[in-house]
């Protein structure tokens, strides 16, 4: 989901989903209190913020002065669970809830128009919920493809079942110029656009696991320098840390979202 509708200037050109299709566009936290997220992700990432178009309950996260994430503080009104999650392009947000709905995936919101684009939020069929957006791009997208710290990951079932679910509905490996390709490498599904590595899909999570790590779900990662003291912030603001290496943490916000850190973003 785009939440900033600020008209970009000459020098940051504007695609639209129509140019990378099927590729992973942004990155997005529903969460409950702006101010309360706003605190905990500076202190934790150093973010800082600028409002966006939208409205009062939403908000820009910027990583060295990019845009890096988009903060929606609307659980309690639209009553979404807080989460973060991955919002993959299309060319029409309605044929892709279409074949979704087709291939047992469900639609929780939308698609519903948030000028400048529609958006609506899914789950497939194993349950990991994840958005898709028609529409402009943030200006400079190709900036924030390459350069941004972010990156998804699927924990799934099954990484082939979910790659052709995915595949299906959001056009992968389809014959026109622009979509996305799909390559199996040991036993991941690794998605690319325009060669670089967009997302990666891993078979072996457990749809009634008691442990939310370990259920079928999209994981959002964040490249920092310092994964301990991004944990330790995280529970001296409200957090918790569900686990930890020392090139890589799960961390849960203050309001429960879950999200990852790692000293390198995947290759």
């Amino acid at each position: 989901m785009r939440h900033d509708t600020t008209p970009a200037s000459r020098s940051a050109e504007v695609l639209s989903t129509h140019h990378i299709y099927g590729a992973p566009c942004w990155v997005s936290l529903t969460s409950r209190d702006v101010r309360a997220t706003e605190e905990f992700y500076t202190a934790v990432l150093g973010w800082e913020w600028r409002k966006a178009k939208l409205g009062d309950h939403f908000r820009i996260a910027l990583a060295d002065g990019s845009p890096v994430a988009g903060i929606a503080a609307v659980a309690a009104m639209w009553q979404m669970a807080v989460a973060w999650t991955p919002y993959f392009a299309v060319r029409s947000a309605d044929e892709a809830v279409g074949r979704a709905q087709e291939r047992g995936g469900t639609a929780a919101v939308g698609p519903i128009s948030l000028p400048p684009g529609r958006a609506a939020l899914l789950a497939d069929r194993d349950g990991a919920t994840f958005g898709i957006w028609e529409g402009a791009l943030v200006p400079n997208w190709e900036r924030w493809r390459r350069s941004a710290p972010a990156f998804i990951r699927l924990h799934t079932r099954d990484a082939f079942d979910a790659a052709i679910f995915y595949g299906e509905v959001l056009g992968w490996a389809s014959a026109p110029q622009g979509c996305c390709e799909v390559t199996y490498e040991g036993d991941e599904v690794v998605l690319r656009s325009h060669g670089d590595v967009m997302a990666r899909i891993e078979s072996g999570a457990l749809g009634a696991a008691p442990d939310p790590t370990i259920r079928p779900h999209w994981q959002v990662h964040f490249t920092v320098s310092d994964v301990a003291a991004c944990a330790r912030a995280a529970e001296a603001h409200g957090g918790s840390v569900l686990r930890e290496t020392d090139d890589e943490a799960i961390l849960r916000d203050a309001d429960g979202a879950q999200f990852t850190v790692t000293s390198h973003r995947s290759p």
